[in-house]
């Protein structure tokens, strides 16, 4: 029994193999198109992913078939392009992050969305993980009570053992540390404290190591986010280290704090003097395969038979993170100016 939703993937690069066994491992959607610029032998590519499969070099032509939604994994630059285009065609979209290389483009891709009345999915895939959907329930529950201060990291090193790297070192598709990478972070910071951001102020800097030189962009930075009600945060993008993965969260609240899988409750009493331990999966890989797309594409297929916006992805909800560190990247380009958000819109 064919499943409800046929996908077109737009892009067969590093990231579209993880994508396709995510989808194809969902209740409700599978991938039976591949747009790629270089011409694919459409019985391989069927025998590798275990299903039938047509390929395409014309991106017109994949989205004047039968698919029902487009998966865009292709190079960042192409992301605002390819996603009207598909919008304009009637096509729901999941969209890799970034969601492209400027505001007024990611705004650009919501608005063909909502023109054309098709939902969409940014790949913000970490909102869905064992860490972080355990860290929403804790806080939730109250035990950390209300957060003034929070700070995520995101600590990768993308060198030459990276099949990205090779594009990635381009401000074109790579455009600074937190659009390749770091929005990650970024993004998680936002779903815990909310997104009623006034101000940023960011730096920016770059290692010395031969490794990264071929960076076009500062690699490393660093911003404190000023929210509504005088809460403070802040979100490091360090894509240059030469160290483990590492997603560094600590939270801080009225009534106790979390530091990774481990946190203190006043609430519950727990002793001050050592930390309580959450048994939860952590985000600890940067391979694409380790990340959670199948529950994130999971509650999208199931959102688009429900004829609503999916939770906690939702191009409308993205945007809001983009406009932050669009605002941050600019803040670091004038040298830490604070940059309030009401100057973006």
């Amino acid at each position: 029994m064919s499943k409800k939703f046929n996908v077109g993937m737009i892009g067969y690069g590093w990231a579209a193999g993880a994508h396709i066994d995510a989808i194809n491992a969902t209740s409700n959607a599978e991938v039976t198109a591949v747009y790629s610029s270089r011409k694919l032998n459409d019985a391989e590519l069927s025998a590798k992913h275990g299903r039938p499969m047509k390929s395409y070099t014309d991106l017109d032509a994949l989205l004047a078939s039968d698919v029902d939604a487009v998966d865009i994994s292709s190079y960042p630059s192409q992301h605002k392009d390819q996603a009207v285009a598909a919008a304009k065609a009637g096509k729901h979209i999941i969209l890799e992050k970034p969601m492209a290389m400027t505001l007024e483009d990611c705004r650009a891709i919501v608005k063909a969305a909502a023109d054309n009345k098709v939902k969409g999915c940014v790949c913000f895939e970490c909102r869905f993980s064992g860490q972080f959907t355990g860290t929403k329930a804790l806080l939730d529950e109250g035990l950390l009570g209300d957060l003034h201060y929070g700070e995520i990291d995101y600590y990768h090193g993308i060198g030459p053992w990276y099949g990205q790297f090779r594009w990635n070192t381009f401000k074109k598709d790579g455009g600074s540390a937190l659009l390749t990478a770091g929005c990650h972070a970024l993004d998680a910071l936002l779903m815990f404290m909310g997104n009623d951001v006034e101000a940023v102020s960011s730096i920016s800097t770059k290692s010395k190591s031969e490794i990264f030189a071929p960076y076009e962009y500062d690699t490393s930075s660093v911003t404190i986010l000023h929210f509504k009600g005088g809460r403070i945060g802040k979100s490091a993008a360090i894509v240059d280290c030469l160290q483990p993965y590492y997603f560094h969260t600590h939270l801080v609240g009225s009534h106790g704090s979390l530091l990774d899988n481990k946190f203190h409750s006043a609430k519950l009493h727990t002793n001050k003097a050592g930390w309580s331990q959450l048994n939860m999966k952590m985000l600890d890989s940067g391979d694409v395969s380790d990340h959670p797309y199948q529950t994130q594409f999971q509650a999208f297929f199931d959102a688009l038979e429900a004829g609503k916006d999916m939770p906690l992805t939702s191009f409308a909800e993205s945007l809001k993170t983009f406009e932050v560190l669009f605002a941050a990247d600019k803040s670091a380009e004038e040298g830490g100016r604070l940059v309030k958000l009401s100057e973006l819109a």
